[in-house]
C-alpha cells in the first residue's frame, strides 16, 4: 500500500494568507484543494512537499458570479461537478461545461476543483509510476534525474499538459486572477503555461490561483472533445477545444487550442484562416488539416503516438461542427 509522507497542514484566512505562507517556506510547501492529483502523486513521491496549504476553507472561492460586464467569474475551489451542473455555464459556454464534465470519473469530479485542473502537473507514463519503478529504470529529469527517459539526448522534459480545462478556457478568451504578497494581477490563461514538462506553469512560485474569469458569450460558441483510452474515465491523450463566431453560417472569428499533444496546450494560428468563409464540410476538413499541424504528440503517454496525431484531425472536424450546431 502506498501511504502520504509525513507533512505540516496549514489552513490560511485568505488568498493572501495562503500567498505569504508560500513564500515563507520556498520550495517546501503546495497548495491543496481537492488533491486528487497531488495527493497520489505523494504518494508516488513524485512530489514531496513538507507543507500543505489547505484551500478548501478559504472564503470566496468556491463562488459562481456573475461579472459586471456579462461574464462568470468561478472560484478556484468550484468543483468540476459544480461547473458541470450550473444552470448557466452550460448555456452561455457549454464548452467549458463539457470539458469539466469529461475530467475523471464522477467521484473525483466532485473534489476536483477547476483551479487544480487548470494547474494540473504534467504527465508522462516515464514518471507517473511509484518512487521504486522510477529507481529501477533511473530517475527522469522531472524527478531529479540527468536524463529525459523518452529522449536521452534531451535536455529538457516532454512530459505532456493535461488539463481538460485549460485549452477550452484559452479557447473562450478567459483569464486567470492571481493573488500574491504584492496583490492580485489577472492575466489570459494561455499566459499561465510554458512549454516545459518540469515548469510547466508561468506564476510565480508564491502566486495563487483564486479564480477564471469567463467572458460574456458575444455570440462565442463553443465545444471540447476528447480522445482517451477509457471512456468513463482518464487524462486527455489529444483533445480539441473551439470557440467560433458565426454571421448566419458564415464565419467572423475562430479560436482552435489543442490539449495534450505537448507540454502546454497549443494555441492554432490555423484557425484564423475560417474567418469570411462559410462553415461547410469543405472548409471544416481544410482547417483541420492545417490546424493539426502544430500537433507533436510522442511516446510517453497511452496509445500509438502516431495514431493520435492522425485523430487530432479527427478531433478538431468533431469540434467545429459541434461548436457550430452541425453535428
Amino acid at each position: 500500500m502506498l501511504r502520504l509522507p509525513r507533512f505540516d497542514y496549514l489552513r490560511p484566512g485568505s488568498a493572501s494568507d495562503a500567498a505569504r505562507m508560500l513564500a515563507d517556506h520556498p520550495g517546501r510547501a503546495m497548495l491543496v484543494a481537492g488533491g486528487t492529483d497531488l495527493l497520489p502523486k505523494m504518494k508516488r513521491r513524485q512530489m514531496q512537499p513538507e507543507v500543505l496549504i489547505g484551500l478548501s476553507h478559504v472564503a470566496g472561492l468556491h463562488e459562481v458570479r456573475s461579472t459586471p460586464a456579462g461574464g462568470i467569474e468561478l472560484g478556484a475551489a468550484v468543483t468540476l461537478t459544480a461547473v458541470l451542473h450550473h444552470d448557466k455555464i452550460g448555456v452561455t459556454h457549454p464548452g467549458y461545461a463539457q470539458a469539466a464534465g469529461l475530467v475523471s470519473s464522477p467521484a473525483l469530479r466532485n473534489a476536483g476543483t477547476i483551479g487544480g485542473n487548470l494547474c494540473i502537473d504534467t504527465r508522462c507514463n516515464l514518471y507517473d509510476m511509484t518512487e521504486e519503478w522510477r529507481e529501477a529504470i533511473g530517475f527522469c529529469l522531472k524527478t531529479g534525474g540527468d536524463a529525459c527517459r523518452l529522449a536521452m539526448s534531451s535536455p529538457r522534459c516532454w512530459a505532456v499538459s493535461s488539463s481538460d480545462t485549460a485549452p477550452i478556457a484559452i479557447a473562450l478568451g478567459a483569464t486567470a486572477v492571481l493573488a500574491g504578497p504584492a496583490g492580485e494581477r489577472e492575466v489570459p490563461v494561455g499566459s499561465l503555461y510554458r512549454d516545459d514538462g518540469i515548469d510547466h506553469l508561468a506564476k510565480a512560485p508564491d502566486e495563487v490561483l483564486t479564480s477564471l474569469r469567463l467572458p460574456p458569450p458575444g455570440g462565442w460558441r463553443s465545444a471540447y472533445v476528447k480522445l482517451r483510452r477509457r471512456q468513463s474515465f482518464d487524462f486527455p491523450i489529444a483533445a480539441a477545444a473551439v470557440a467560433v463566431k458565426l454571421d448566419g453560417n458564415v464565419v467572423e472569428d475562430c479560436r482552435i487550442v489543442l490539449g495534450a499533444v505537448a507540454s502546454h496546450p497549443v494555441e492554432v494560428a490555423a484557425a484564423g484562416t475560417l474567418a469570411g468563409r462559410k462553415l461547410d464540410d469543405g472548409a471544416i476538413a481544410e482547417v483541420a488539416v492545417l490546424a493539426a499541424k502544430p500537433a507533436k504528440p510522442l511516446d510517453n503517454t497511452d496509445m500509438y503516438y502516431v495514431w493520435r496525431k492522425r485523430m487530432v484531425k479527427v478531433l478538431i472536424e468533431r469540434a467545429l461542427r459541434e461548436a457550430a450546431g452541425l453535428s
